[in-house]
């Protein structure tokens, strides 16, 4: 079983904080032959709907744009297609008999579930070249292959429960026998504590899995050490050095370590007859085998890795009061050829999304620093800063101090140290690195020492409860 959450809030009740999430329970389904033909049809109902829409909104474009070609004025052309999920779904009950004649061998939420995944997509595409949307530039919406895309379908309404601690119950295709059991999920829904949203059924890791949207609330728990920051540098060579002098984390990785089994493996699926789209070649029973056992080695690294980070996550939620890490600009880093694996290995994003709930969960809070802080380059003792400090160089030396000490320690104590040095008060006032009380004036940064940090970037704050009495942060956004 593996409980993820997506969004929280706090709300204070008589019993305390009460933490209102919306949480992922995922289990692993065994289902029979029957019911996994029936779980690839749903699944087969969503690319169909999907592409139908697809058809439809594109056609409509086409359309329009010829007539504009031709002259006719705007309020002449062809009336628009809706591209909101109710429109599209009701234009597809009025066509599915034509279009989809089996359609009533599947539960309408296939449909709906394709249908929904459009109007998602057309809207991610239309906000992202009208500005509404920040980042990456999102694309046209394109049309699903059987080969390339991930079957899932999404069940909103309809027959969705546990039955027993062993099973699981969907509209049509009824009761499923899960690999583990589901006791923990059926003690939540019977005491009032959750209610079920939806349920995700997906192939992945070479099985089927299904996931229940959970509206959960729990009562927040309460850090060992509510008091204590922990500074959090993490790393390639060493996962994650904190700032206490709590033992570093090594970094496992687990691709490298199966590298030499996943190349004996690719190598034995190679030599079989596998499939080819051009003649249309089926695959072998031995390549289907060879293929099973490499996608077998694949999906235990991944689960290593999943299982790693939730065991430092979780530790370190339980444990600290405060959590201070980097911003770091992971899709950036991963352009560089030389690190790409090794930084996808590690898992950093996955570290900081599990930090952002847990720490909320048990009571603590996660600060975010800029990733423009200079935390390596930075004396964590006098508070000088390093024009350049190369990758090669794994100990910092402090010319102005004498520091010496490995560069991500001192990272780590460079990001704990940031919540010292932010003063209650309504303006930027902050410390310098000698300790000394000073407010940045507006004059810019003129005729300073380029040594010297002429001000101190503050974190973003991810609270957990509100600050205890006599506690204010002052917390400014860097951009």
């Amino acid at each position: 079983m593996l409980v993820e959450s997506f969004a929280h809030t706090l709300e204070y009740a008589g019993r305390g904080i009460v933490v209102r999430a919306v949480q992922a329970y995922r289990f692993a389904l065994d289902p029979t032959a029957r019911q996994s033909a029936v779980l690839a049809s749903h699944c087969g109902a969503v690319r169909v709907a999907f592409n139908w829409g697809l058809a439809q909104v594109k056609a409509n474009l086409a359309q329009r744009e010829a007539e504009r070609s031709y002259g006719i004025p705007d309020d002449q052309l062809t009336p628009a297609l809706s591209w909101s999920m109710y429109g599209l779904r009701k234009r597809w009950n009025q066509v599915k008999d034509e279009v989809a004649p089996w359609w009533a061998g599947n539960s309408k939420e296939a449909y709906a579930c394709g249908l929904a995944r459009l109007a998602d997509a057309l809207a991610n595409w239309r906000d992202s070249n009208s500005g509404k949307r920040k980042g990456p530039k999102v694309g046209f919406a394109r049309f699903k292959t059987k080969r390339r895309t991930a079957r899932s379908v999404r069940f909103t309404t309809g027959t969705i429960r546990l039955d027993g601690h062993t099973h699981v119950v969907l509209p049509v295709v009824g009761r499923i026998t899960t690999h583990e059991p589901v006791g923990k999920l059926a003690r939540l829904l019977a005491g009032g504590g959750a209610r079920i949203a939806s349920a995700t059924v997906r192939w992945r890791e070479g099985r089927w899995h299904v996931s229940f949207t959970v509206h959960a609330e729990r009562a927040q728990g309460s850090p060992a050490r509510p008091d204590a920051v922990l500074g959090v540098d993490l790393g390639i060579k060493t996962l994650a050095v904190f700032s206490d002098g709590r033992p570093p984390v090594p970094n496992p990785r687990h691709l490298n370590a199966a590298a030499r089994r996943l190349r004996r493996l690719s190598r034995a699926a190679s030599r079989k007859h596998g499939p080819d789209r051009r003649t249309r070649q089926q695959p072998s029973k031995r390549w289907l085998r060879a293929n099973a056992a490499r996608n077998r080695a694949e999906h235990r690294v991944a689960a290593l890795r999943r299982d790693g980070i939730h065991q430092l996550t979780t530790s370190l939620a339980r444990t600290y009061g405060t959590i201070v890490v980097e911003d770091l600009n992971v899709a950036g880093m991963i352009r560089n050829r030389r690190l790409a694996r090794a930084l996808s290995d590690a898992g950093f994003g996955e570290i900081r999304r599990q930090l952002t709930y847990k720490t909320t969960w048990h009571g603590g809070r996660l600060l975010v620093a800029s990733r423009w802080f200079p935390s390596s380059k930075t004396c964590s003792s006098c508070g000088a800063v390093k024009t350049k400090l190369p990758l090669r160089i794994r100990t910092y030396v402090c010319e102005g101090c004498g520091l010496a000490m490995d560069r991500d320690e001192n990272a780590a104590r460079n990001l704990a140290s940031m919540v010292e040095r932010t003063v209650a008060g309504s303006g930027p006032e902050t410390r310098n690195g000698r300790g000394a009380d000073r407010k940045t004036p507006p004059g810019g940064a003129g005729g300073r020492e380029t040594s010297t940090p002429h001000r101190t970037p503050t974190a973003r704050i991810r609270r957990g409860p509100s600050p205890t009495p006599g506690e204010s942060l002052r917390t400014l956004e860097t951009q």
